[in-house]
């Protein structure tokens, strides 16, 4: 096991195992999590689960042996709920083409994962933009989130109103959104999944929702799903945006988690050159894996913030990725089990997930204009339009305007003006 260099880093298989299951556990929710959501697009919820899986032990091994940190990826939350409500029902854009939009997008990350122009993105952005992002995003799948479960209808007189509160299936919504929130105030290991499968109980007990009559079988194919991204279609100036969106988000948004979990593990000192080598070839495994994971049939692949979980078993090395990924192979064999799982189980997760990432606006520097207006556009449009790349426009341009405004020329540079005219761009050809 020289090649993770265990006793180097302090650590032992077992250490490593314990903490790859751990992982495992914490993120496990995202096979039918992400099945459930990716199936509204009309893609079969059979091979979802599998290719979800599928691209989880592909991406997490190969970060593993790549980088040989304990970070573990699959589909992102937040950008899968994009790509279904935003693009392929919002947008009425076929998902064939929304995938090719994931391919291009991840492509441009592999490209520039190996340039210095990813870190001339981060530097050109304010940490407190990248911050207000996540939490607009965290509003979005909320949002997504309650209207699913039938908590947030529509209502012509004042667009939204409160859903019917005596329907069982939005009760049982109420229940797993209890339960999700209590196991994660205990701090329960595997508090998402714990949840999910304690509301399906109560579902099955209560007739709410038909009990499973086996849980395990072979895996279902991906054919119907794999190769079948339509790259051609995703080539047009009007997808530039939702391109640059899923580009930036996920830069984003696996920049936010690894230094979370960097900071924890001491893997990513920045200060230091392994740890920067060691960032950017995470970065590379999740750029590549977003490529292999549009091919396979999903959407955005990204670092996970539940690997932080794994570090706190003592995981510190690529080792800790690796158990992980295998354990991943399980959830193949697990199709009749999630089937059976009611999606009101399921959607309380993304309220629950939406409250974490909304809670970055407590690290916000509210005091400086041109950060509270775009904080508070981003946010607020990103649900209210049922787009992340309307939020990002609307923001951008606001912060430019603002330090154009107020005369801030230090706080204003390239990437910040190339930005503010892609999203002006956005309203040119919207």
């Amino acid at each position: 096991m020289d090649f993770f260099k265990l006793k180097q880093n302090g650590t032992s298989v077992k250490t490593e195992f314990s903490a790859g299951l751990t992982t495992f556990l914490t993120m496990m929710y995202i096979v039918p999590v992400n099945a459930i959501i990716m199936s509204k697009t009309g893609m079969p919820m059979d091979a979802l689960i599998t290719a979800t899986a599928l691209i989880t032990v592909i991406a997490t091994v190969l970060n593993g042996v790549w980088a040989n940190t304990p970070v573990a990826m699959s589909v992102g939350m937040g950008l899968n709920a994009y790509f279904t409500f935003g693009l392929v029902l919002g947008m009425q854009i076929p998902w064939q083409t929304a995938l090719g939009v994931v391919f291009i997008s991840g492509i441009i990350f592999v490209v520039l994962s190996f340039t210095n122009f990813r870190i001339w993105v981060l530097k050109s952005i304010p940490d407190d933009v990248r911050r207000s992002i996540s939490a607009g995003i965290g509003a979005f799948i909320a949002f997504v989130g309650l209207q699913q479960m039938g908590v947030v209808v529509n209502n012509d007189a004042v667009l939204v109103g409160l859903g019917n509160l005596k329907d069982p299936n939005v009760i049982l919504g109420f229940v797993g959104l209890f339960f999700v929130i209590l196991f994660w105030a205990w701090k329960v290991k595997g508090a998402f999944i714990i949840a999910v499968f304690t509301t399906s109980v109560v579902a099955w007990i209560f007739g709410i929702a038909p009990y499973p009559k086996e849980f395990i079988s072979l895996p279902a194919s991906i054919s119907p799903i794999f190769l079948e991204l339509d790259i051609m279609g995703a080539l047009s100036f009007a997808l530039l945006p939702v391109i640059v969106t899923f580009f930036v988000t996920d830069l984003f948004d696996s920049i936010g988690t690894l230094a979370g979990v960097g900071n924890r593990a001491g893997i990513f000192d920045e200060s230091n050159q392994k740890g920067v080598e060691k960032l950017e070839k995470t970065l590379e495994a999740d750029a590549v894996a977003t490529v292999a994971g549009s091919l396979v049939g999903v959407s955005t692949t990204t670092s996970f913030a539940e690997s932080a979980s794994g570090v706190e078993e003592g995981g510190k090395t690529g080792l800790t990725a690796v158990f992980c990924g295998l354990f991943f192979v399980l959830t193949i064999f697990m199709l009749p089990l999630f089937k059976a799982i009611p999606s009101n189980a399921i959607y309380p997760i993304l309220v629950m997930v939406g409250v974490l990432m909304f809670s970055e606006l407590g690290n916000i520097n509210f005091k400086d204009p041109a950060i509270a207006i775009s904080t508070f556009l981003i946010v607020i449009l990103m649900p209210l339009t049922y787009s992340i790349t309307t939020g990002l426009s609307f923001g951008f341009m606001a912060y430019l305007l603002v330090r154009i405004m107020r005369r801030e020329w230090e706080y204003v540079n390239i990437g910040v003006i190339v930005l503010a005219l892609i999203s002006f761009i956005v309203f040119l050809v919207h």
